[in-house]
């Protein structure tokens, strides 16, 4: 589990917190006895989150905005400012693009800035912010990627590059925080029965995914890890094992 400091229970940061994978986080964090700071993209986003958490009064906290944009990022780290500390950072938050997937050849360049903004420019900002107070309690970075980011498949190119880039910026702060305490890992989810996932195949039956409860195995499995040696690591959270450096 994640460390104590001064008594007060641990902190984590969780966004595209409103449904999918980021909301079976958000509930099994505060059930580990986290404190959760959570982002939606929208108003109702939070509303029905915290609907769904009427215990987590008080432990959860909930911030409205488009992550892609400085101030929703500012507000993140504000909240992370007034808790004294963060101990683990999910950078879920993602954004697929144009639907139903074109290819490349007919990928309308001026969406592409979108895709990047919430998948790589998002994330590396917040961690740029939060960085400080991750170093002070030597926190955990989890840069949520995709199979797409290797695949290649045809009509993921934009997301699966994005998600690539996302996995080499993991990598390399990895590399560059070592030392530090902080440890970066990615980690593959797998294909789920998301609301995302059925706006890449519109109109087709996606019933025989997987719900993202399927990756709960993997986070209990994670939080009691030696930070320090899984730091780099790209996991895949439906494997049937998961490996550490010796």
């Amino acid at each position: 589990m994640m460390p104590m400091k001064s008594g007060s229970p641990p902190v984590a940061l969780v966004t595209g917190a409103s449904r999918g994978l980021g909301a079976v986080l958000v509930e099994f964090l505060l059930e580990e006895g986290f404190v959760v700071i959570g982002n939606a993209r929208d108003p109702k986003g939070s509303k029905d989150l915290a609907d769904r958490l009427p215990s987590a009064v008080g432990r959860l906290r909930l911030v409205s905005g488009d992550i892609a944009e400085p101030d929703t990022r500012r507000q993140l780290v504000a909240q992370v400012d007034e808790l004294g500390r963060i101990d683990l950072l999910v950078n879920n938050a993602s954004e697929l693009g144009r639907s139903p997937l074109p290819t490349l050849a007919e990928y309308p360049v001026g969406e592409i800035d979108r895709v990047f903004r919430v998948n790589v420019h998002a994330p590396l900002s917040l961690i740029q912010g939060l960085l400080p107070a991750l170093r002070e309690s030597h926190g955990r970075i989890v840069n949520i990627s995709s199979d797409a980011a290797r695949g290649g498949y045809p009509g993921w190119g934009v997301y699966g590059a994005s998600k690539a880039a996302l996995d080499l910026l993991s990598l390399t702060f990895a590399h560059e925080l070592d030392g530090s305490g902080v440890s970066v890992i990615s980690v593959d989810p797998g294909d789920m029965r998301t609301a995302m996932h059925q706006a890449a195949y519109p109109g087709q039956d996606i019933s025989d995914r997987p719900l993202p409860e399927a990756t709960l195995p993997f986070w209990a499995w994670l939080l009691h890890q030696d930070a320090s040696k899984v730091n780099g690591v790209r996991f895949q959270a439906q494997s049937d094992r998961w490996e550490v450096s010796p």
